[in-house]
């Protein structure tokens, strides 16, 4: 069995780590944190996690609940883990961030796109960043991993392929993608509040959303050539679920067949990818790690579309850094994880 430690475990990304947790073959929940809600038990917090964790609590902070552990999951808001990292990094077999504190590799991005300096800029070129389909080749056997976000998971996975084959140009993409409300965390919020979400959709972060130079690194990285990409998310009035509709120009005149084709081929041996014509739903893969994908070449506008749907909670958070655990622990990568979505 491997000891687990979830750092973080009362938000919606601890819960679905434990989840997860629950239903793996070899991990087993030593220790949960949740610093508000310290001393509860995870019943009380989760209700829905009852019959598989009816004795574990919930428990504050502090670096020795990493001491022993084979795997540590952070799942903690942006900057948090910049401050706990350092603390357990030698404390642990496997640390898998869930936010963004670890994911992009210069420094110089973070009080661009996030307002604040690094303040552990030495440890960004010693985390793997864990997408799966992309590089594993780096997280196998990493011991400092850097889960990415949903909305970077789902268009890295839609474009890289057309990208990495030279099929469309990696500058001027651009992405819409809208998300559901619990990507928004679990702390209630003005604009996240029944009442203003239901009956709601809109845009937000114009021209600015901090996951854009990701989606850019990510797709540099896979492609080899560096990538521009206009990014504008959407909150929409669903709990769960992420669709990303990538626009990209083509460096040739490619058919839908061509791009349906090269997803397939890129992804063939992916047991979390499914590439068909039919259009993505994110209701398909509610409770997955699955990424649905599909593409058009449109010849009278010149584009080609990517579109991706995955649920933000599996694959775009818990359920991909379980998926990168498995692989820096040398264990089956699906082990643990549903490829099938819930329905209805």
């Amino acid at each position: 069995m491997h000891r687990v430690a979830v750092i973080g475990a009362s938000g919606f990304t601890g819960a679905e780590l434990l989840r997860i947790c629950a239903g793996h073959p070899t991990f087993e929940v030593a220790r949960a944190t949740g610093d508000s809600t310290a001393g509860k038990p995870v019943a009380e917090v989760h209700p829905g996690l009852a019959p598989v964790y009816p004795h574990l609590e919930l428990e504050a902070y502090h670096p020795g609940v990493a001491d022993g552990c084979d795997v540590v999951f952070c799942g903690l808001p942006h900057g948090a883990s910049q401050t706990i990292v350092p603390e357990i990094a030698d404390r642990a077999g496997v640390v898998v961030d869930l936010a963004a504190d670890f994911r992009l590799d210069d420094p110089d991005l973070y009080p661009a796109w996030y307002g604040q300096s690094h303040t552990a800029p030495e440890l960004l070129d010693q985390f793997a960043f864990g997408l799966p389909e992309l590089f594993r080749d780096d997280i196998r056997h990493a011991q400092l991993i850097a889960a990415p976000g949903c909305y970077v998971t789902a268009a890295a996975l839609a474009l890289a392929p057309l990208a990495a084959a030279g099929a469309v140009e990696p500058t001027g993409i651009i992405v819409d993608a809208a998300s559901g409300v619990s990507g928004a965390g679990r702390s209630p919020r003005p604009d996240t509040a029944f009442c203003a979400v239901d009956e709601d959709f809109r845009a937000y972060g114009l021209l600015n959303h901090r996951h854009t130079p990701e989606m850019e690194m990510a797709l540099s990285r896979h492609a080899g050539a560096a990538a521009e990409i206009l990014f504008t998310p959407h909150l929409a009035p669903m709990n769960r679920g992420i669709l990303a509709t990538c626009y990209a120009r083509p460096t040739g005149a490619p058919s839908t067949g061509d791009a349906l084709a090269l997803l397939a081929d890129a992804y063939s041996d992916e047991p979390f990818v499914t590439v068909s014509e039919r259009s993505p739903s994110t209701k398909a893969t509610l409770g997955s790690n699955s990424v649905h994908l599909t593409a058009r070449a449109d010849d009278r506008t010149g584009w080609v579309v990517a579109i991706a749907a995955l649920d933000n909670l599996v694959k775009g958070a818990s359920g991909q850094a379980v998926q990168c655990a498995n692989l820096a622990l040398g264990i089956d990568e699906g082990a643990g994880l549903a490829a099938a979505g819930l329905w209805p």
